[in-house]
């Protein structure tokens, strides 16, 4: 786990996750406008993805099914990876694997929920039940996340700033 964490907290890293982030978050354009909104993604039960999955194509939910393959497998590994990074880069030691966990839970969260996602399109078996739990402890572990991130960012600027020594 500290090599991941040594990894994760390289400036080097940092950089790579977030041109990384940005380029991923660019690809998904195509998806929505194919498939039209709201992906399954944004959807925070079973039941209305049930309802938006009747609602797709054939060729709809294909691209929906590649999509959440491909796009929503690599942005939560870059997403996470970037904002553990941020908050452990600019958290003490002490601290440190604790501030990079919500980043790392959503990570988790966001894959278990493209598995289901993913089970449905295919129409190999219907889970999206569990999108009532993880849908919303994705996004509320991906904002805890972004709070300590950019927390922990505006507190290691300040002190830089101040001229006090940057935490360990």
């Amino acid at each position: 786990m500290s090599r991941l964490v040594g990894a994760l907290t390289r400036l080097q890293m940092i950089v790579l996750l977030l041109i990384a982030t940005v380029v991923i978050a660019m690809s998904f354009g195509p998806v929505p406008a194919i498939v039209g909104p709201p992906l399954l993604d944004f959807i925070f039960n079973g039941e209305a993805a049930r309802a938006r999955l009747a609602e797709l194509s054939t060729y709809q939910r294909q691209v929906h099914l590649y999509g959440t393959l491909i796009n929503d497998t690599l942005f939560p590994l870059a997403y996470s990876g970037l904002l553990a990074g941020v908050a452990g880069r600019f958290a003490s030691l002490r601290w440190r694997g604790w501030v990079m966990l919500p980043a790392l839970a959503a990570c988790v969260l966001d894959l278990c929920e493209n598995a289901v996602q993913v089970l449905a399109l295919s129409g190999t078996v219907d889970l999206l039940d569990l999108k009532t739990v993880l849908t919303p402890l994705k996004f509320g572990m991906a904002g805890v996340a972004i709070v300590l991130a950019i927390g922990l960012l505006g507190m290691g600027i300040v002190r830089r700033l101040s001229g006090r020594a940057v935490a360990p």
